[in-house]
């Protein structure tokens, strides 16, 4: 069932561009009823793994590619398949108002059954191949609308993406040659018998490997590329700064550091200051850029930027509960930033304003929407009672119990990042609900909410944000459980 999962999607957006649906909503049933059976299919299998492996293909001697459920395979491809339903519903409302459905909904579904290879991968080398797959499938989707801005974003990503990958092949080179296997092991599996004195071209090599598969976790200097994918129509842009390509980031680096190199080898080492450092000035650079940003959509890009960090953060603590704090962030931000950018483009659906200044009194014509914006937007800063505090607790502890006192420091960042996302959130939440003395936006009287199909996922990923915020315990003690080396089967 395994490879079932995987190919569903990926066969289901090729058959869109050759079938012949005689109404639209016949494609919007096919393609809605094919992703809610595989997330049902996705779910049966986390709840009743197995320890096999399915083997796809063999190469020569370690290396293949096959697949297994692991706990870090769970998290990920439970947090896949439970939000991809609801992007599609939200995407069937937002491309009427685009051309080429067929071709976007192509690549929009088989992106679904990739992001699951790389979630379900046993070894390095099958994550790295689904990896780069990735790429492909979503370069046509950043470039869809075929403008000169879309092109060029499109190109700026591949550029950025084929480059990272470059840096993160050394690193699956080096675990070749001097690991035990490619399979992901919780611990690492380096063979310090085969390593010698070359430690620090290890440490060397783990910092290319961390710097390129970063690309996609938008770390500076690697991060201008996501801004501009901007472009892309906003189901794009929800999937790429919340679910598909930065989570994939994210989770290809604790991959890297906790099952493959290992973090008795890296921890204390100039190597985990350094990428440490790295992931700290990019909170401070992310949200600080939003604070500047007009454009709606790039706002919350740089805030992705900033708290994708905060999930490196806890991978370069390297500690149990650094881990427990990543996993805990990977997933409530998911849910908070697809909620906000779905907000931001039914916003632009519905009014084609996209520059913050043109918000003002807008929150009066669309209640629904702002009224889940404002609870993604107290999410995000880490009100209490959302699922946004629960994750930075939960980082912070992790950094209090770590004794590095770099990691002190990384405390300091978060303290500031929450201080400007409040600025620059509650800045779009004023101008929409008290515009004051400034010029009102609202006088359009076929300004509304959007239907149905955008307005249900608002309400079910504000009801997470709620529920998380609140009843976090036993997703908590599951991150636990998998730090612990307890779901390694």
């Amino acid at each position: 069932m395994i490879i079932l999962v995987i190919l569903i999607p990926i066969i289901t957006g090729a058959l869109v561009p050759m079938l012949s649906f005689k109404k639209r909503w016949h494609m919007e049933v096919f393609l809605e009823g094919a992703v809610i059976l595989n997330s049902i299919l996705v779910w049966y299998l986390l709840l009743h793994h197995s320890d096999s492996t399915f083997l796809l293909a063999h190469f020569t001697g370690d290396l293949s590619i096959c697949f297994k459920v692991d706990g870090m395979g769970m998290v990920f491809a439970g947090l896949v398949s439970a939000l991809w339903p609801f992007a599609t519903l939200y995407a069937f409302e937002y491309m009427t108002k685009e051309e080429h459905e067929k071709i976007f909904f192509l690549f929009y579904t088989m992106t679904y059954g990739i992001t699951l290879g790389i979630a379900l991968a046993a070894n390095l080398l099958t994550m790295y191949f689904f990896y780069e797959l990735l790429t492909l499938v979503t370069v046509p989707l950043v470039m869809h609308t075929l403008t000169r801005e879309a092109i060029l974003a499109s190109r700026k990503y591949l550029y950025y993406s084929l480059g990272g990958a470059a840096f993160a092949f050394i690193g699956l080179i080096m675990i070749i040659i001097y690991g035990t296997t490619t399979d992901f092991i919780l611990g690492g599996v380096l063979d310090l018998n085969k390593i010698g004195e070359r430690t620090n071209i290890l440490l060397f090599v783990y910092v290319m490997a961390f710097m390129g598969f970063g690309v996609k976790a938008a770390v500076c200097p690697f991060n201008s590329w996501l801004p501009q994918a901007g472009v892309a129509p906003t189901p794009v842009t929800a999937l790429l700064h919340a679910v598909a390509v930065v989570k994939s980031g994210a989770f290809a680096i604790i991959r890297l550091t906790y099952y493959s190199f290992g973090v008795d080898f890296l921890k204390g080492t100039w190597a985990q200051t350094t990428v440490m450092l790295v992931v700290m000035f990019t909170i401070v650079y992310g949200c600080s850029r939003a604070v500047k940003e007009t454009h709606l959509k790039r706002r919350l890009a740089y805030s992705t930027i900033s708290n994708l960090s905060y999930i490196l953060f806890g991978v370069t603590i390297m500690t149990p509960l650094g881990l427990v704090g990543a996993l805990t962030h990977l997933i409530f931000h998911a849910v908070i930033k697809i909620c906000s950018f779905f907000c931001a483009g039914a916003i632009i659906h519905q009014t084609e304003k996209q520059y913050v200044h043109e918000l003002n009194g807008m929150g009066y014509k669309m209640p629904c929407v702002f009224g889940v914006f404002t609870v993604s937007a107290l999410a995000l800063m880490g009100v209490p009672g959302l699922a946004g505090f629960i994750s930075k607790w939960n980082l912070a502890s992790a950094a209090v119990e770590s004794g590095n006192l770099v990691a002190y420091f990384g405390i300091a960042c978060l303290l500031i990042s929450a201080l400007l996302t409040a600025i620059y959130m509650l800045t779009i939440v004023v101008r929409a609900f008290f515009p004051g003395n400034g010029p009102l936006e609202i006088q359009a009287a076929d300004i509304k909410d959007p239907n149905w199909k955008m307005l249900l996922p608002l309400f079910v990923f504000t009801f997470f944000i709620l529920t998380f915020g609140l009843y976090s315990q036993p997703l908590t003690d599951f991150f636990r459980d998998v730090a612990a080396g307890l779901y390694t089967f």
